[in-house]
C-alpha cells in the first residue's frame, strides 16, 4: 500500500491502519437511512449507486453492496469532468464486467447523459416501467457525491435539495420521473468504519466527509502526495512550481501556500489556510481532471485493509476471551 515518503506522517498514517482508522464519520441519521434501505430494497428492481469518479473504489458503499446484493445495479461515475478520462474508461470496463451491473460516466449537470439512466434501468429490468408494473429504482450513494443535482436534472426542476456540504437530504424522497418509473432518493450515507486507509482520505479530500471529522493539513499532505506522482505537470501549471516529483509534500504545501499568499506573521507560512486551498482546487477542478486510485491500486489497498481488520479482529477475539475467562470465571 503506498504511503508518504515522510517518516512522521508514516507512523501515524500506519498506527490508524492497525487500530481504527484516523478518519471516520457516521452520523445519526445514516443508522436510519440504514434501515430504511433495508425496507425499501424489497421492492425495489433498480439500484443506482453515485460514485464518485475521481475516486470510484473508495466511493462505492460495502454496507450499500451488502444491503442491494440481490438487485441489478447501475454504477454511475459521476462527477467525470472533473477526473481522468483514461482512469473512468479502466473504472467503466472494471464495473460493467461485474454481473448484473451496468457503469456509466456522468456529469450530473448534463442534461441528456442524464436521460440516459432511465435507458438503462430498463436494460437491466425490461419487464418493468408500465403503470401494471412500474419502475421502482433506488439510488443512493455517499454524501456530496451529486444525487441532488442528478435527481434535479433528471426531474428538470428542483426536486431535491442541493449543496456543497456532506449529508444536505436528510429523509427519503419519491420522485415520479415518467409514468410507471419512480424514483426513490436517500440520504448520502457512508458505512461505519473505514478500513481501507488511503480510502478515508480520499473521501476526506472529496467532500463526503464532514470537515470536523478530519484536519485539512493531513488530508493535503495526502493528496498532494498522490498528485506530484501521478500529476505533476498539474500542480507546476496550477502553482507556477518547478520539479514538483523531487519536492516532499510539506514542502510542496509550504511552496503553495508562498505562491498563494497564505502567510502569517515573519513570512511563515499559514498551512491550514494553505491546505484548505489545495483542497478546494482539487474539489473544484481547478487543479484539471484527475483521479485519485485505479481499479488495481484500489484493489491492493483493499486487500490490504481486509488483511489488517482480520488480524485486528483476532486480537478483539482473544482480548474478549481473556476477559471472560477472568471475569466470568470460564474454563481454560
Amino acid at each position: 500500500m503506498q504511503t508518504t515518503g515522510q517518516s512522521g506522517r508514516k507512523q501515524i498514517f500506519q498506527e490508524s491502519e492497525q487500530g481504527s482508522m484516523s478518519i471516520q464519520w457516521f452520523p445519526g441519521h445514516m443508522h436510519l437511512t440504514r434501515k430504511a434501505i433495508e425496507e425499501r430494497i424489497k421492492e425495489i428492481d433498480v439500484v443506482i449507486e453515485l460514485l464518485d469518479a475521481r475516486l470510484p473504489g473508495s466511493s462505492a458503499n460495502p454496507m450499500l453492496a451488502q444491503l442491494t446484493a440481490k438487485k441489478p445495479a447501475l454504477k454511475v461515475l459521476n462527477k467525470q469532468d472533473l477526473a481522468d478520462p483514461v482512469c473512468t474508461a479502466l473504472w467503466l470496463a472494471h464495473y460493467n464486467a461485474m454481473p448484473g451491473t451496468r457503469a456509466l460516466g456522468l456529469d450530473a449537470g448534463m442534461a441528456a447523459p442524464a436521460r440516459a439512466l432511465v435507458q438503462a434501468c430498463h436494460a437491466l429490468a425490461p419487464n418493468r416501467g408500465s403503470m401494471v408494473k412500474p419502475m421502482r429504482v433506488l439510488i443512493c450513494g455517499i454524501p456530496n457525491v451529486g444525487k441532488s443535482t442528478l435527481i434535479n436534472t433528471l426531474k428538470g426542476k428542483r426536486a431535491a435539495r442541493t449543496g456543497d456540504e456532506a449529508g444536505v437530504t436528510k429523509l427519503e424522497q419519491r420522485i415520479v420521473l415518467a409514468d410507471g418509473f419512480y424514483l426513490f432518493d436517500t440520504p448520502g450515507v457512508l458505512w461505519p468504519r473505514i478500513i481501507v486507509a488511503k480510502s478515508g482520505y480520499n473521501l476526506a479530500v472529496s467532500g463526503a466527509i464532514g470537515r470536523n471529522a478530519f484536519n485539512e493539513e493531513e488530508v493535503a499532505l495526502e493528496l498532494l502526495d498522490y498528485v506530484r506522482q501521478h500529476y505533476a505537470s498539474n500542480l507546476e501549471a496550477r502553482y507556477k512550481l518547478e520539479e514538483v516529483t523531487g519536492q516532499t509534500d510539506e514542502q510542496l504545501l509550504e511552496a503553495i501556500g508562498r505562491k498563494r499568499g497564505a502567510l502569517l506573521g515573519g513570512g511563515r507560512v499559514n498551512l491550514q489556510k494553505a491546505a484548505e486551498l489545495v483542497i478546494h482546487d482539487f474539489r473544484s477542478g481547478i487543479l484539471g481532471g484527475m483521479t485519485l486510485e485505479t481499479p488495481d491500486e484500489f484493489g491492493q489497498w483493499l486487500a490490504h485493509g481486509q488483511k489488517l481488520d482480520a488480524e485486528r479482529q483476532v486480537k478483539k477475539d482473544a482480548i474478549e476471551l481473556d476477559r471472560a475467562i477472568r471475569f466470568k470465571k470460564l474454563p481454560r
